[in-house]
């Protein structure tokens, strides 16, 4: 009995002394370390400002290539799928008919003509009216006319190509029967170098960019103002830059926007009509542009950006943000921060506001902890 009251006090004691010296150790251990964060300091930095706008493509000029008198196609001179010339013969109405026209009208000038002439002789003795004599010339002038509408005729029975480009399928045949101002065209003609790239912008991205030169947020360069890239469907870019031509004063109802034209060099006829493209227009250049990393950025519980700082004291502060637009990995900002802030990029998920850290480059830590920083291509807009 006294062996398990001595085994139990002796316990008692090993317990006692053991939070003793947990509780010293605890005291002799001092403050956690303060945590380490990753920043980068904001530095404002001229960016040029661009677009992305989808398209089509569209021929820079079309003719739809009808007949202008009724007849009989005798031949089709040309090959579908060339290319033609302005003026090449392309289609030959039967000319029989309008040439047959053409002899009746013009022996019936020579009948009408030595008619007029007697009746002026005989007016001059009197032997006739003045009516007679102006009835003669008018049938004359009218005999005239009808000459040179038969002659027009006879020319219209060639049909030439109005514009030089790119002829695609014959609807017709030889033997097919046409008729003046048909419906249906008898071939199609599109010029291809240079072509026209229409791109549709929202009204409400024209508003914010010009309240945006109003207030100096951007300056334009007029020398590369027009010139616009483009992007193929494919994701490649297409080795030439265009030209902004126009941007359309009225806007869509249906849509909210209005059309851009753009006019791109096309040698080599890499660009068809009716391709879908997307045009990279420039809108002017910000100079002095805030850029953060996109991973310094969250959200509240409502959508609005934050982001975390350490201010002047070393202490976590929390900004709401005003966001323009991505530019690659970053994120444009229109207000909220200022030049020389602290912006943190790593490590916020193990702070609060008002916590004091320990700040470090953003840079410097990615190479602390073994990894390569590779060079940041130019800044683009998306």
């Amino acid at each position: 009995m006294n062996n398990n009251r001595a085994i139990l006090m002796i316990t008692m004691l090993i317990l006692v002394a053991g939070l003793i010296l947990g509780g010293c150790a605890e005291k002799t251990t001092g403050p956690a370390p303060m945590p380490e964060v990753a920043v980068v300091t904001i530095q404002p930095k001229p960016v040029v400002m661009t677009t992305e706008l989808p398209g089509r493509t569209a021929a820079y000029l079309i003719a739809e290539v009808r007949p202008q008198v009724n007849g009989i196609i005798k031949n089709r001179l040309f090959k579908e799928g060339s290319n033609v010339q302005a003026g090449q013969t392309l289609y030959q109405i039967d000319p029989a008919l309008y040439q047959a026209a053409l002899a009746r009208s013009e022996a019936n000038l020579m009948a009408i003509q030595l008619r007029a002439d007697r009746l002026r002789e005989l007016l001059a003795d009197k032997a006739v009216s003045q009516q007679e004599c102006d009835d003669a010339a008018a049938a004359l002038k009218l005999t005239q006319a009808d000459i040179q509408t038969a002659r027009i005729n006879l020319k219209y029975t060639t049909i030439t190509a109005p514009i030089s480009g790119h002829i695609g399928r014959s609807s017709v045949t030889a033997g097919a029967l046409v008729t003046a101002q048909q419906p249906t065209a008898l071939a199609t003609i599109q010029q291809m170098n240079p072509m026209y790239v229409d791109v549709s912008q929202s009204a409400t991205d024209i508003l914010r960019l010009r309240r945006q030169l109003q207030k100096g947020q951007l300056n334009q360069n007029s020398k590369n103002q027009q010139k616009v890239r483009l992007i193929m469907d494919d994701g490649t870019e297409y080795p030439l830059k265009g030209t902004l031509q126009f941007r359309d004063v009225t806007v869509d109802p249906t849509t909210g926007s209005v059309i851009l034209r753009i006019v791109f060099p096309n040698p080599k006829g890499v660009l068809l009509p009716g391709m879908f493209v997307r045009a990279v227009v420039q809108e002017g250049v910000n100079k002095k542009a805030i850029l953060i990393p996109q991973q310094a950025v969250t959200r509240d519980p409502k959508g609005n950006p934050l982001t975390l700082i350490v201010d002047a004291e070393g202490k976590v502060q929390q900004r709401p943000l005003t966001l323009d637009r991505t530019i690659d990995k970053d994120w444009l900002v229109s207000s909220g921060l200022g030049p020389g802030e602290r912006v943190i990029v790593e490590g916020a998920l193990k702070v609060k506001p008002g916590m004091p850290v320990k700040a470090v480059a953003f840079e410097k830590a990615e190479q602390s902890s073994g990894k390569t920083k590779t060079a940041a291509p130019p800044a683009k807009t998306n």
